[in-house]
């Protein structure tokens, strides 16, 4: 199987056990959006100047999300923001990384219907326990926080995606919450990418974390007013 990426790794920490995406739409949407602009920056393909996305080598990575994506930025013809490539590289996504996922053996597809009325598709692991691939990104994230000193650049870019997106409450319960913050602003700060992919890297962190408060916000609001 061929080495996961961060949109997969963050599929697999957002859903639970049985299958459930326990992050919540969009934020998950937002998140891959994000994740896939992250693994585009770590492999010198684009970078942010002037605050607006840029591609700077379109040669195709060898996979189909990304490259997909690649594509979709390079033939753009007006130069945007990475918050404007969030929403728009969200769409379907989850959906797209989801059945690569199924496709390689890492999860499984399971469709049923809730009380015999609501449709429901879950994606547990074809053996019921947690897959190798989410516990080495778990692994390499603790070891990571309780650590000191410099970060691999895919573990450092993993540790900021989880934080926009809110996951690193559900997934470092365990560990001293204030050293979880003190260690991710520590990361956050590290020189562990070159100047180019750290600069698009933390404007798509940026991007991802408005993106999904903006979409917390509207739920509030809309819950409120109905």
């Amino acid at each position: 199987m061929e080495p996961l990426i961060l949109p997969d790794e963050l599929v697999l920490l957002a859903y639970d056990d049985e299958g459930t995406n326990r992050l919540g739409r969009p934020h998950l949407d937002h998140g891959l959006a994000g994740a896939v602009l992250l693994e585009l920056a770590l492999a010198g393909r684009v970078e942010v100047a002037d605050g607006r996305l840029v591609t700077v080598d379109p040669t195709p990575v060898g996979h189909p999300v990304l490259d997909a994506a690649l594509a979709e930025v390079a033939r753009d013809g007006k130069r945007r923001k990475p918050k404007d490539w969030i929403t728009r590289l969200a769409k379907g996504l989850p959906d797209r990384v989801l059945t690569g996922l199924v496709a390689a053996g890492v999860l499984r597809r399971e469709s049923d219907k809730v009380l015999l009325v609501f449709p429901r598709t879950r994606y547990p692991s074809p053996t019921g326990a947690e897959p190798a691939a989410e516990t080495d990104a778990r692994r390499r994230m603790g070891d990571a926080l309780l650590a000191d000193g410099p970060v691999d650049a895919r573990t450092a870019a993993l540790l900021g995606l989880v934080k926009a997106v809110g996951l690193d409450r559900k997934l470092f319960r365990e560990l001293p919450r204030e050293r979880v913050k003190a260690r991710l602003a520590e990361i956050a700060a590290g020189d562990w990418a070159s100047a180019a992919a750290r600069k698009a890297i933390e404007e798509t962190q940026a991007a991802v974390l408005l993106a999904t408060s903006v979409a917390t916000t509207a739920a509030i609001v809309t819950t409120a007013t109905s």
